[in-house]
């Protein structure tokens, strides 16, 4: 079976502009509101999509981004603007997430996309060839491999580069002339390809990557800097896990997250404590491990430990199916990571009212 022969409902992971189908038809036809030249929505209507809400005719748009609303329309009016947009913040702050719905909403497609690694080639920007072709005709249009940065300029579309800051320096520089230009020369056929009204870029980086590819002072002057932060709240928090959780365990056929609510609170009270170096009443300070300890990883360990009651229990999320996915979130290097979360379980988690049996599975897998 190829991927033009499954339905979205086949496949494990949608891309937004098909999950979420129903909910930009529906903002679509209800907005009235100006857009911008090849846009689906108008910046009002992206918002909205992002932040969620309710329709005349009753729709209702779910949040994609549990945050402050003023962040989603920066971004938003940024793409509408010709300066490309970095969202930027600690791993785990849905960077990617809201970067990918941002392409759906503005231009219908969010598969424009770069994957940025150590590896990732000037082709991956620019364009590469196809060298049967190329050998059998010489340059030429039809031996060019264009890539999805060329496709979104000749198109009009919102294209998508993850992780800016792992790709390697000189790579990342072939930007300049497209952001700054809109044109995207080919030398070999005394050609360019100009971006026509519409195109725009979207990139993430985190904060952890400070010091592996810094971008150079011209090339993030091409770009509009949104940072993400993480959950203002642990209430907030609670409500993104849930929520996320809920969709990926649906997609999974997994036990509905409400059934779990209150591990999913101990694992995101967990996190924060342990990430912000103090308890939640403020009244004792604990050691951070290694690791980032995001809101993505919270997602991750109640997910696993959803497939663990669902698979080998009763499909009730217990403190038990959270413990081991827990453990290996906070651990990550294990002579320093594991006294802090042994010393963490017995001074804060040990004396914590209501969480004795959370102690005792945290306990059972740590020993």
């Amino acid at each position: 079976m190829t991927a033009s022969d499954t339905t979205p409902a086949e496949v494990l992971r949608p891309h937004a502009e098909d999950a979420f189908a129903h909910e930009l038809s529906a903002l679509a036809a209800a907005d009235d509101r100006p857009r911008p030249e090849r846009w689906r929505l108008s910046p009002w209507a992206v918002a909205t999509y992002l932040q969620g809400g309710t329709l005349p005719d009753g729709t209702v748009i779910t949040p994609k981004y549990v945050g402050p609303r003023r962040i989603i329309e920066v971004a938003v009016t940024t793409l509408a603007t010709d300066r490309a947009l970095l969202l930027l913040g600690v791993p785990g702050t849905a960077k990617t997430w809201v970067s990918e719905h941002l392409a759906a909403a503005v231009s219908g497609d969010s598969t424009l996309l770069v994957q940025g690694t150590a590896g990732t080639p000037e082709e991956a920007i620019r364009y590469g060839w196809n060298y049967a072709a190329l050998l059998a005709h010489g340059p030429s249009r039809d031996a060019l491999v264009p890539s999805p940065v060329m496709r979104a300029m000749a198109q009009g579309m919102t294209a998508r580069v993850e992780e800016l800051t792992r790709v390697p320096a000189d790579v990342q520089d072939t930007l300049i002339t497209i952001l700054s230009e809109k044109t995207l020369p080919i030398p070999e056929l005394g050609q360019e390809t100009q971006a026509v009204r519409g195109f725009n870029l979207i990139a993430t980086a985190n904060d952890r990557d400070r010091g592996v590819n810094e971008l150079s002072s011209a090339l993030r002057r091409r770009f509009n800097t949104v940072v993400l932060p993480l959950p203002a709240s642990a209430d907030a928090e609670v409500d993104i896990v849930s929520r996320r959780v809920d969709q990926i365990g649906r997609s999974l056929e997994l036990p509905a997250a409400p059934e779990g609510m209150d591990e999913i609170r101990r694992v995101v009270t967990v996190f924060r404590e342990l990430r912000g170096g103090v308890t939640a009443d403020g009244r004792t300070k604990v050691k951070s491990p290694s690791g980032t300890l995001s809101t993505a990883e919270a997602i991750s360990v109640v997910t696993n430990g959803l497939a663990l009651a669902a698979h080998f229990g009763d499909g009730v999320l217990r403190p038990a199916d959270v413990a081991a996915g827990l453990l290996g979130a906070v651990v990550r290097e294990p002579a320093a990571d594991r006294v802090i979360w042994q010393e963490y379980l017995e001074t804060v988690v040990r004396e914590r009212e209501g969480w004795k049996d959370f102690y005792r599975a945290c306990r059972e897998v740590s020993v």
